[in-house]
């Protein structure tokens, strides 16, 4: 796989989404397109760790991603195979080391992300003594990240009903990720920067959805010191971003955007004003607000 080319959305993937007839405000009939959801079970080994409710693609990413951000991959791990089944649906991650998290598996604790996010075990474990890389993050790459991530053809256009988050590098996307959980989309660039050896050092992650604990405590621990969102943030959010040095910019909507961490890092080389107002089919409210 070519890893320098951006691995983009595919909204034209028939096994994404599908066509259900209705009726309108007015009675009229319609017909739209609605996101398929299926359900993915996570093996480490030979143990069964969790299902998750997911569009289905890139189902080896998302258990690698996953399984990483709930410490139970280790960065040195080395993984002998990856087996997916796309009728049982269940994907099955293979290590050369035993594995066993049956005390951590038995301690859930489900998440504000929709479709039921779960960590395992301590929130915060990994965290503590944790110094993110000291990145610079100009404006200028803000605005046009958040221009051509809001006019990249995607499932939210085509269908809405889920969020998306995009790995950058400066003004690039690299990696734009969606799923019915926003947890999900970013489980899968993790798993995407495990399987390849991405460093998270000089990344940018957006997301289109609330920038909340979960979401700052596994782009914390995926190395990457700034995470902007479209959305707004939550306090516990905010605290944990400050306590880990993690630049985190909210309310990221045509020429405006609020920092509330990390403020050190932002060189502001752009005009806001150059950066002009969102399109009005980006405006209104949708999953990527939740």
């Amino acid at each position: 796989m070519d890893i320098s080319a951006p691995l983009m959305p595919t909204p034209d993937n028939p096994r994404l989404t599908r066509r259900v007839r209705g009726h309108d405000q007015t009675g009229a009939a319609t017909e739209i397109a609605v996101v398929e959801e299926r359900p993915l079970t996570i093996f480490l080994n030979s143990q069964e760790i969790v299902t998750a409710m997911t569009i289905g693609d890139y189902p080896e990413y998302l258990a690698l991603g996953f399984l990483r951000n709930q410490g139970m991959l280790r960065a040195d791990d080395v993984v002998t195979g990856i087996d997916y089944d796309e009728d049982l649906e269940v994907v099955v991650v293979r290590t050369d080391r035993a594995t066993s998290y049956e005390e951590k598996v038995k301690k859930k604790t489900r998440t504000s992300g929709c479709a039921v996010g779960t960590v395992f075990g301590d929130m915060m474990e990994g965290l503590e003594g944790l110094t993110l890389p000291a990145a610079e993050l100009r404006t200028s790459w803000l605005y046009a990240l958040s221009k051509a991530i809001n006019t990249t053809p995607s499932l939210y256009l085509e269908a809405g009903a889920i969020h998306g988050t995009v790995l950058c590098h400066g003004d690039r996307m690299l990696v734009y990720m969606e799923d019915v959980g926003r947890h999900n989309a970013v489980d899968k660039i993790a798993g995407w920067m495990f399987r390849h050896g991405v460093d998270g050092a000089d990344k940018i992650l957006y997301t289109t959805g609330r920038l909340t604990s979960e979401m700052v405590i596994k782009t914390a621990q995926m190395g990457i010191p700034v995470l902007a969102s479209r959305s707004g943030f939550t306090g516990w959010g905010v605290e944990i971003a400050q306590q880990v040095g993690l630049t985190l910019i909210g309310r990221m909507r045509g020429q405006r955007f609020v920092c509330l961490s990390g403020e050190e890092r932002l060189i502001r080389d752009a005009d806001p004003t150059a950066a002009g107002d969102e399109d009005r089919r980006h405006r209104r409210k949708g999953a990527g607000d939740d």
